[in-house]
C-alpha cells in the first residue's frame, strides 16, 4: 500500500479557502488563500469539448459564473474567457492549477463523471500529472474511472469518494452495498473520502480499520461535523471555517 501520510498530514481546504463573496471557490484566489494558510487543496474537473481537464465543480455555466451552458459543450478557450460573478477570477485548466501550487502543498483531485463511460477526463488528468512533481492524489465517485486511472497511471495515489446513499445502507440492502463495496474494492483504491453526514458507517470503518486505508471525511463546516471527523476519519476536508 502506497505511503499517503502527506494527504492526512494537514485539513484540506474544500475548493480552496473560499467566502463566496470576494473569493470564489475552485478560483486561482481560493486555491492562493488555501496554500498561504498552509491547507491542502481539494478541487473538482470537468472536461470541455476538446478534452481539457478544467478546474470547475458544476457540469453547467451559471450558477457562480456568468453566461450559461454545458462545460462539456464548450471549449477550454472559450471557458477560460468566462467571468466568475462579483472577482476577477477566471476559469482555469489543472495543468495552470499545477503551476499555481507548484509543490507547495497537497492537491486533492476530485474527477467528475456523468456515469456515461466517457474515459476522456481520465486520461487528461493522468497525462497532466504525469509531469508534476508536487503531492497529488486524484479521486472520483466513478468506480469506473478510479479503475482506468489504475490501469494507465498505477503510480498515481487514486482513491473513492462516496457517500451513504452511493454505498447503500448495508442493514436496509445488504445484498446491494456488498456489491457496490465490491465494485469500490475491485477499482483498488488507496484511499477513501466519506461524506462526514453518514459517520458513522460499517464500510468506511473496515475500509479503514481492516484494509488501512486512510478516511477523508468531507465536507466538515460545523462543531459536530469536526467532532465526527477527528473521530471517525484520519483528516477533514473543510469548508466555512478555519481549523
Amino acid at each position: 500500500m502506497a505511503d499517503l501520510d502527506w494527504l492526512i498530514a494537514r485539513p484540506v481546504a474544500h475548493r480552496g479557502l473560499h467566502d463566496q463573496k470576494s473569493i470564489i471557490e475552485n478560483t486561482p484566489s481560493a486555491f492562493a488563500a488555501a496554500i498561504a494558510a498552509r491547507y491542502g487543496i481539494e478541487c473538482d474537473l470537468q472536461i470541455s469539448a476538446d478534452g481539457e481537464a478544467m478546474v470547475h465543480h458544476d457540469d453547467a455555466l451559471g450558477r457562480l459564473t456568468e453566461g450559461s451552458g454545458r462545460l462539456d459543450a464548450t471549449t477550454a478557450a472559450e471557458l477560460k474567457r468566462v467571468a466568475f460573478k462579483a472577482t476577477g477570477d477566471r476559469m482555469i485548466t489543472l495543468g495552470e492549477l499545477c503551476d499555481l501550487v507548484a509543490g507547495r502543498t497537497t492537491l486533492l483531485i476530485e474527477m467528475k463523471s456523468r456515469f456515461d463511460g466517457d474515459r476522456r477526463l481520465v486520461s487528461r488528468v493522468a497525462s497532466v500529472l504525469s509531469g508534476y512533481r508536487g503531492p497529488a492524489a486524484v479521486m472520483s465517485f466513478d468506480p469506473a474511472q478510479i479503475a482506468d486511472l489504475r490501469a494507465i497511471a498505477p503510480g498515481l495515489p487514486r482513491g473513492m469518494a462516496a457517500e451513504k446513499q452511493g454505498w447503500g445502507a448495508v442493514a436496509a440492502a445488504p445484498k446491494r452495498a456488498v456489491t457496490t463495496f465490491a465494485q469500490v474494492l475491485s477499482a483498488r483504491p488507496q484511499f477513501i473520502a466519506y461524506a462526514v453526514r453518514d459517520l458513522p458507517a460499517l464500510l468506511p470503518a473496515v475500509a479503514r480499520s481492516v484494509l488501512r486505508l486512510p478516511l477523508l471525511a468531507w465536507t466538515v463546516r460545523s462543531a459536530d461535523d469536526r467532532h465526527k471527523a477527528v473521530r471517525y476519519a484520519d483528516q477533514m476536508i473543510f469548508e466555512g471555517f478555519r481549523p
